[in-house]
């Protein structure tokens, strides 16, 4: 049921706003795999575009991941390596940037220059960006505005991270093959943003950030009641 709601929701939004094909950062993460996957079934893959980003932080095994689950979709691609614009943004930052170690601004400049790109190649080649975030990283603000936050709508910003590795694994076993690859599902969440970087690093696990968020925001309970 979930999965179907998500589908009609992206197909009556594109429809609505006369729309005929969507962009989508492909990361090799999990929520960029639902999201591709929705957006793709909903649409058609005719319809869907994935975009990989690289970093100098980019593993290969997200690029391979990546690479992997858009052959799966049969969607096109189109990779755009990052680093020369990381590299213009930090030569144009060094003066005032000066004496200071690198830190959040520039692990957020990544994920703008992204955003920038999927909204350059949505106004230039027709067509919608969709955006990743889950409902537990919206509700934390785990997120970097107008990074990956960018987009005209959020496909699973109202799916907790939890319950996107579930929907994972029973669209694997609904559709019989390993549709999203299980490397996906399995690799810890990780931004990329920096060497060795971890959603743990910031976030109680998803398990139990979704507890606590659950009886926050769907049961009303005060800080004081909340219980994991």
């Amino acid at each position: 049921i979930t999965f179907k709601a998500l589908q009609w929701g992206l197909q009556r939004y594109v429809e609505d706003n006369g729309f005929s094909r969507v962009f989508l950062g492909l990361s090799g993460g999990l929520d960029s795999a639902m999201c591709a996957t929705v957006a793709a079934t909903a649409l058609g893959p005719e319809a869907v575009c994935g975009v990989l980003m690289p970093s100098p932080h980019t593993s290969q095994e997200s690029l391979d991941l990546a690479a992997l689950l858009a052959e799966n979709l049969g969607i096109a691609t189109h990779t755009i390596p990052i680093a020369p614009l990381m590299a213009a943004f930090d030569d144009a930052l060094a003066e005032p940037f000066a004496g200071r170690e690198k830190g959040v601004a520039e692990e957020n400049l990544q994920a703008r220059i992204r955003g920038t790109l999927l909204m350059a190649l949505s106004n230039k080649l027709g067509g919608m960006v969709i955006c990743p975030g889950n409902k537990s990283e919206l509700a934390v603000g785990y997120s970097t505005l107008y990074g990956d936050s960018a987009g005209a709508l959020a496909v699973i910003g109202d799916v907790y991270k939890s319950d996107v590795y579930d929907l994972a694994k029973w669209y694997n076993d609904y559709t019989g093959r390993e549709v999203i690859p299980a490397g996906i599902i399995r690799r810890p969440p990780t931004a990329e943003l920096r060497p060795g970087q971890r959603d743990t690093d910031n976030l109680p696990p998803y398990h139990i950030l979704d507890a606590i968020l659950r009886q926050y925001i769907e049961e009303g309970r005060s800080a004081g009641e909340i219980r994991v």
